[in-house]
């Protein structure tokens, strides 16, 4: 059978319980191969996995997958503190939550440029940590750090419920999306980062409690071995659990 065309630059992603379980029957009983008198195989074929995608602002110009199992939707334009154009209802493209669904799973940009690098360093913030006060002058700490995955992670959220009032899926004025999302991180090392990987494991962490805090049904990280490696050293903090993509 063809594989299902693919927009440029969309990531195609097998549900996982259904992959579980065309594996397990595959491997189980239901395997074994029947014929018929005639040389006709008679055994039940299993039902093909179902095929998800994931799309962001570079398919904003792309038709968008038909008919998915599920759709995850990028919040950001490719980094933190940016909105995705075509995410709400726009004259640039289709909305690609509505694409998705109200139900969709979202995805968000993260990073840490450090203070140095940074317009939107959290210095003389004092919660939900303290960052650049009199009593703690350091700019550049794990609470600022901190704090500045958790400020990336609200205009991520703010971006959904914005897209969610733009479709018409929320009230003017909302302050949450119309559905307790799925979210993902997505970490990246095209993003920036710091040497020091403590300070990066911050900043997501800081990412993950504010998403949570308003209600996030689950918060997840979108990677790549390989990439995750490099920009936390493979630390993974308790309670943490991640997928590549």
């Amino acid at each position: 059978m063809p594989r299902p065309e693919l927009p440029l630059g969309a990531r195609l992603l097998i549900a996982p319980l259904l992959a579980v379980a065309l594996l397990g029957t595959l491997s189980g009983p239901a395997a074994a191969r029947v014929e018929r008198a005639d040389g006709h195989d008679t055994r039940s074929k299993p039902p093909p996995a179902e095929i998800g995608y994931d799309i962001s602002y570079p398919q904003c110009a792309s038709r968008y997958p038909a008919n998915p199992a599920f759709g995850i939707v990028g919040v950001n334009r490719g980094i933190v503190f940016s909105a995705n154009p075509c995410l709400g209802a726009s004259s640039k493209a289709a909305s690609q939550l509505v694409w998705a669904g109200p139900n969709a799973q979202l995805y968000a940009n993260t990073g840490n440029p450090g203070p140095q690098l940074s317009s939107h360093w959290p210095s003389g913030q004092t919660a939900p940590r303290e960052c650049t006060t009199q009593t703690k002058p350091d700019p550049d700490t794990a609470d600022c750090a901190y704090d500045y995955g958790w400020n990336a992670a609200s205009d991520s959220y703010a971006n959904a419920v914005a897209a969610y009032v733009s479709v018409g899926w929320a009230p003017p004025g909302a302050t949450r999306t119309l559905v307790a999302n799925h979210w993902w991180l997505d970490v990246e090392t095209a993003n920036s980062w710091r040497e020091d990987t403590s300070l990066n494991v911050a900043a997501l962490q800081g990412a993950v409690d504010y998403l949570e805090s308003v209600g996030a049904a689950s918060v997840g990280i979108y990677s790549a071995p390989h990439m995750w490696s490099q920009v936390v050293s493979r630390t993974c903090p308790a309670g943490w659990q991640g997928r590549a993509p």
